[in-house]
């Protein structure tokens, strides 16, 4: 359950409730929705979509998802709607999009690399069952949820090599049961920085659950509320089990924030 006492955390979600400007800044898969084989039939549970609507409606208060999808899933699996007040931060932090804009379209002066290793990668993993390559806007993941352990590794190693010898300078991340690499190299932390100051918050609330996260975790400012989702090693002051009672937690700010 949670890290430290159940005292802390709630002086944590009343020290969130009482900020002067809020951002509430997420993780997705399996922090909000549980981790599922096919990542795109990820969805939020209900009580964390609820809760979710109900902070985005409070004032001075905003919430946004910062993941490693791109731009563009996210706001699938998120199932954002037009009239969306939830800011998205896809691709690690280097894809935005936010209430009532467009999302701007950034170069991407390494695609043909990008395509040449991700076919590449394809090639390397395509005889190892349960593996697969998922291109992204700026790189690509190897994902091996439903490979047994040693082809894990023999496709990562195999993977590793391709881009240390054809793009040393690309950003290499690990996560559950994925490896990824990307030729931009903002984090989760910059993602949360960027919009700290657009959206002028004076204190942020992060939660996540895997390795990737734990940037955005170290980089909060005294005052700020930092969750870990789950177990493995974390820079947070605080842990929740699982998506299910972070989401019991995000309710109860929301009533909090909202002064009912």
């Amino acid at each position: 359950m949670s890290a430290g006492s159940p005292r802390a955390i709630d002086e944590a979600i009343t020290r969130a409730s009482s900020a002067r400007r809020l951002l509430v800044a997420l993780d997705f898969d399996g922090t909000l929705a549980p981790l599922v084989d096919e990542p795109m039939e990820a969805r939020m549970l209900p009580a964390a979509r609820d809760a979710l609507a109900r902070l985005s409606a409070a004032p001075d208060t905003e919430v946004a998802l910062v993941s490693g999808r791109t731009l563009e899933h996210l706001a699938e699996i998120s199932e954002r709607t037009a009239d969306s007040r939830i800011h998205l931060a896809g691709s690690h932090g280097a894809e935005f999009w936010h209430p009532g804009e467009n999302a701007p379209e950034d170069a991407d002066d390494e695609a043909e690399l990008r395509h040449r290793l991700a076919d590449r990668a394809e090639e390397i993993v395509g005889d190892v069952d349960g593996a697969w390559i998922e291109r992204k806007r700026f790189g690509f993941g190897l994902h091996t949820r439903l490979s047994d352990r040693d082809a894990a590794a023999r496709a990562a190693a195999a993977v590793d090599e391709l881009v240390r010898t054809e793009a040393p300078h690309w950003r290499r991340r690990t996560g559950q049961d994925i490896l990824e690499f990307a030729s931009r190299h903002e984090g989760k932390d910059s993602a949360v920085r960027r919009l700290r100051e657009r959206l002028g918050s004076d204190v942020v609330l992060f939660a996540g659950d895997d390795v990737t996260d734990e940037d955005a975790l170290a980089s909060l400012r005294p005052g700020d509320v930092g969750i870990r989702v789950g177990g493995g090693e974390t820079v947070a002051d605080h842990r929740v089990a699982d998506a299910a009672e972070l989401a019991v937690l995000l309710g109860r700010l929301a009533e909090a924030r909202a002064g009912e």
